[in-house]
């Protein structure tokens, strides 16, 4: 099973790489890594699980985050308390935004950066995302408020870039009244 550790951290400059297009079918190894990924982030959020494995609680990961370079991104919400939906998007792209922007208000984490950082990173509250399955087929999935959040995170970690990015260096809390908390 995954380890928190073997998530790579911040430091590590391959999250600052363009992950390349995934060509269809899928090899094991890309099977396997999307099965990884969902059962650690469906374990990090159940808490009991969370705390006997250590896992630090996360909703999305990218194949960069644990060193593969294709754009693939999983994310695991939790819709119901102990009901979970695994949303898998290979190869996405937004295809509309809302013009609404919203925050996380306690501030957007990472798997891959172990440390607090305050700031805003203004996000779409919906997106609509085109992607591919793991058996090649084209879809589109909406997403509001955090799965919306969550879509546009992991997007990034595609195309190297990482949260803390968006978080105006000089005034971190700029134009917070802008924006909508949730």
């Amino acid at each position: 099973m995954l380890k928190t550790c073997d998530i790579l951290d911040e430091k590590n400059k391959v999250l600052r790489e363009i992950s390349k297009d995934v060509v269809f079918p899928l090899t094991k190894e890309d099977n396997k890594l999307i099965k990884t990924m969902i059962e650690y982030l469906t374990n990090s959020q159940i808490e009991e699980k969370a705390e006997k494995y250590d896992l630090r609680p996360g909703m999305g990961m990218s194949a960069v985050q644990l060193g593969v370079l294709k754009r693939i991104f999983v994310v695991v919400h939790e819709y119901e308390e102990g009901k979970f939906k695994n949303y898998i998007l290979i190869n996405p792209k937004i295809i509309s935004n809302s013009a609404e922007k919203i925050y996380v208000e306690e501030g957007e984490g990472c798997l891959s950066v172990n440390r607090p950082v305050e700031g805003i990173v203004p996000r779409y509250a919906r997106v609509t995302m085109e992607a591919f399955d793991e058996k090649g087929n084209k879809f589109q999935v909406r997403g509001r408020e955090e799965l919306a959040i969550a879509f546009q995170h992991e997007l990034d970690h595609l195309n190297g870039i990482l949260f803390f990015d968006h978080i105006d260096k000089k005034n971190p809390f700029k134009d917070k009244d802008l924006y909508r908390a949730i």
